[in-house]
């Protein structure tokens, strides 16, 4: 079944017509796609380029992309990494999508009307409006969540723009079974798209010394201390859905940094995915008893409104209050669920504090591990 309500197909050109309709988008038979820097292509003509990335293949532009959008804040904040955040005309799943971070940095502005006017495009009639010059979507995700088709994806492609993206923030969805990018390898290849392979190269050795830094710090393996990341957006949370570190999605890119023991290491409890859906109690988290929990859906709530309303329930909750990490105070938010290399960069710092207070600072200090006017001048151009 389609997606939306059918949409005539546009014979005129759109106002950007000089955007080249790529190898279109691939089911069943995955083209050989990689990262690749862009490429020419004599087929098309000059200054042509072309990007490819799994599961669309190759996608060739003949002039560099103006307007954009994203499905989720991952893509998103790589797009405003490089620069193009003028450009950007929306973000799927716009409430997740935590632009209060751009603040720090210097002269980095992010129009949050625009996302929000366009906070979930999802069907035909929403891509045609907006005419966009490319969609940083993975086009198998808009065939198993928003019910599309390949005559769908086949028809946005043609009369507006094409698709090119990897869903990178989890590794447990069984219907992904093509290639998946880490955080910097997807960055890359929009880096690619945008024609901004400066920038990333000056994100990537910034965030490769910041890392390494961070390393050069930490205790020995057996004195790191347990961790479990679990989701649970309410107030009075009592049904915990656990995220395995070991899954290697962008979203625990972080944790997997810094080292510590997953506190569901030597258990069968799989990753959140859209088919596991299992969920821990206080009896559960009792028995593992980690050292730090980490609570993601609490992002729109600050640290102070957290420990006074979340913690608190769990001191006063019965068998949550026996847990080592509700003892120790030593519960947080757990941070966002899509993040780029401009929210890595705030949520690595976070972490390290959560995990490592006596070496990187209090949580709720205010020292800094990385120099956010580095950051703001890669983005602004001064790479």
């Amino acid at each position: 079944m389609g997606a939306g309500s059918s949409s005539p197909v546009r014979d005129e050109t759109t106002r950007r017509e000089t955007i080249k309709r790529g190898t279109a988008v691939v089911g069943g038979g995955l083209l050989a796609g990689c990262v690749e820097d862009a490429e020419p292509d004599p087929s098309v003509g000059d200054g042509s380029y072309t990007v490819s990335m799994e599961p669309a293949g190759a996608v060739t532009f003949e002039s560099v992309p103006e307007q954009w959008i994203a499905y989720n804040g991952s893509y998103a904040d790589m797009g405003i990494a490089l620069g193009q955040a003028d450009g950007m005309t929306g973000s799927g799943g716009a409430h997740r999508f935590h632009t209060h971070v751009y603040d720090e940095l210097p002269g980095v502005t992010v129009d949050r009307e625009t996302i929000e006017a366009n906070p979930e495009v999802r069907t035909k009639e929403q891509f045609y409006e907006l005419e966009n010059d490319v969609h940083l979507y993975d086009p198998q995700m808009m065939k198993q969540w928003f019910d599309w088709d390949e005559d769908d994806l086949e028809e946005i492609t043609t009369n507006v723009g094409p698709f090119i993206g990897n869903l990178i923030f989890r590794r447990s969805d069984e219907w992904h079974e093509y290639r998946y990018y880490t955080l910097y390898e997807a960055f890359k290849t929009v880096a690619a798209v945008f024609q901004q392979e400066e920038r990333y190269e000056a994100f990537e050795q910034l965030h490769d010394e910041y890392i390494a830094k961070i390393h050069a710090k930490l205790p020995p393996v057996n004195e790191r201390p347990s961790v479990l990341v679990a989701y649970d957006e309410t107030t009075e949370p009592d049904s915990f859905s656990p995220y395995r570190l070991d899954d290697n999605g962008t979203s625990t890119k972080q944790w997997r940094d810094l080292g510590p023991t997953d506190a569901l290491a030597t258990s069968d409890i799989d990753h959140l995915s859209s088919t596991e859906r299992g969920t821990l109690d206080y009896e559960a988290l009792l028995d593992i008893d980690p050292d730090v929990i980490l609570l993601r859906g609490h992002e729109r709530r600050s640290r102070s409104e957290f420990r006074e309303i979340v913690l608190e329930y769990m001191r006063d909750h019965p068998v949550g209050s026996e847990l080592t990490a509700v003892t120790n105070d030593a519960v947080y938010r757990g941070g966002y669920l899509h993040q780029g290399p401009i929210h890595n960069l705030f949520l690595t710092e976070r972490a390290a504090k959560q995990l490592y207070p006596d070496i990187f600072g209090d949580p709720t200090g205010g020292s800094q591990l990385f120099d956010r006017q580095r950051v703001a001048d890669i983005v602004t151009g001064n790479v």
